[in-house]
């Protein structure tokens, strides 16, 4: 939520708000004293100072950890040997494939931490949703995986994703997709990765709800969701004052032509709705798309791909290594409403 200074300044202020927790951010720290100030005349709220910890993520000027490393230390990982991949490109998980956990607690507790650590951490995504799919009754082979991953993340618990002070506010997407991965259902895999100034700031990996007959239905199915994505960011930037276009690149040459031809909505007519979406998107300018390489494509998170050197260079690319230092202008502020709206 963005609102004007009080002082009328055209500059807003910005609020984020998520139950009774507030995050705000001004450039001005007395104008950002004076919202406090409102607020707490209208709330009983409590201000925790600047923003360190909010909601599992950790904002800071240096490398992040702290939630990995007691991730880390909950489930005893210290004496382990650190992997190089989230998850093996050999492994195919099913429902019944072993023993059942003595307590399933456990595997839900570690999968669902995992799925909060993966918004800073999109390197595990393809992993969380697969073991996703076995919180109902987890099975021994199914903690072993979770486990596999742990051991993944001991090689850089500080891994984060660096937001620069970059001036550079182009937004660029990838979309990709794994045809019939699933190998109980032969449901499709959607991937997307969305960058704002070269910095990641979405990034998505989730079983496509219907079976698609070919992988160029895969592949649009997965398109169709990172233009809705693309669509309610150029909303929310719009609201903060910033327009632009956005440039989506998509592994798929199939995928390509249906967007940009509407003749082949006749021959695609089960995806009807999704081809002219995109189609309205693309002949409005919000999207353009482009094709591009598999080594170039940055929505991939497979584990037949995600091997060992690839791994690096990949995350390196996308600035998710830890780096020396991160710098900005602006303040952030955490409060804490202490009465709940009725």
């Amino acid at each position: 939520m963005a609102s004007n200074r009080l002082s009328g300044s055209s500059f807003p202020n910005f609020l984020a708000v998520y139950v009774d927790d507030i995050l705000l951010a001004e450039d001005d720290v007395a104008e950002l004293d004076s919202l406090k100030s409102f607020l707490d005349s209208q709330f009983k709220i409590k201000d925790l100072g600047s923003v360190y910890y909010f909601l599992g993520l950790e904002v800071t000027k240096n490398s992040q950890q702290k939630f990995a490393s007691d991730l880390l230390d909950e489930f005893n990982c210290m004496h382990f040997t650190p992997l190089v991949t989230p998850l093996e490109s050999s492994v195919k998980l099913t429902c019944d494939m072993g023993q059942p956990l003595t307590d399933p607690s456990l595997y839900r507790r570690l999968v669902g931490k995992l799925n909060i650590l993966q918004h800073t951490r999109p390197d595990i995504a393809f992993s969380v949703q697969h073991l996703s799919q076995f919180l109902q009754a987890p099975q021994v082979p199914h903690m072993l995986v979770a486990m596999h991953v742990l051991r993944y993340l001991m090689n850089a618990p500080g891994q984060d994703i660096l937001l620069s002070k970059s001036p550079d506010t182009s937004l660029v997407a990838y979309s990709d997709s794994d045809w019939a991965a699933c190998t109980q259902s032969r449901n499709s895999i959607t991937g997307f990765f969305i960058s704002f100034g070269g910095c990641p700031i979405s990034c998505k990996c989730k079983k496509q709800p219907t079976i698609s007959l070919s992988s160029a239905e895969a592949e649009y199915r997965a398109l169709s969701k990172i233009v809705a994505e693309i669509s309610r960011l150029v909303r929310l930037f719009t609201d903060l004052g910033l327009i632009f276009h956005s440039l989506v690149q998509v592994f798929s040459q199939a995928a390509l032509h249906i967007a940009k031809n509407p003749v082949f909505h006749e021959w695609t007519k089960h995806i009807d709705i999704d081809c002219h979406f995109i189609h309205d998107c693309l002949q409005s300018g919000l999207i353009s798309l482009h094709y591009i390489s598999i080594a170039d494509q940055h929505a991939t998170f497979e584990p037949s791909l995600l091997q060992g050197i690839f791994t690096i260079t990949c995350l390196a690319s996308l600035e998710w290594l830890p780096p020396p230092a991160w710098g900005g202008g602006g303040v952030l502020g955490c409060l804490k409403s202490q009465t709940r709206a009725q």
